[in-house]
């Protein structure tokens, strides 16, 4: 995970915001960097973004998918 560095603190980064956001905006917004998927709050774009490899982030959409999460 990053410490809070403000809006912009990684902007080489092209974020994706999900599809399935909530009604009042809450949603998570993914990147692609090399090795693993960047995670963060589209609510607080400039606060921590946690980093999860690659293999984790396929599992955990794959389980999200299948009704296991």
């Amino acid at each position: 995970m990053r410490s809070p560095g403000g809006e912009g603190a990684v902007p080489e980064l092209a974020w994706w915001r999900s599809s399935y956001t909530a009604s009042n905006g809450n949603c998570v917004e993914v990147a692609r960097v090399p090795a693993a998927v960047a995670v963060r709050d589209s609510k607080r774009p400039g606060d921590a973004v946690a980093f999860v490899s690659r293999s984790a982030w396929v599992g955990f959409v794959a389980a999200v998918a299948e009704g296991r999460l």
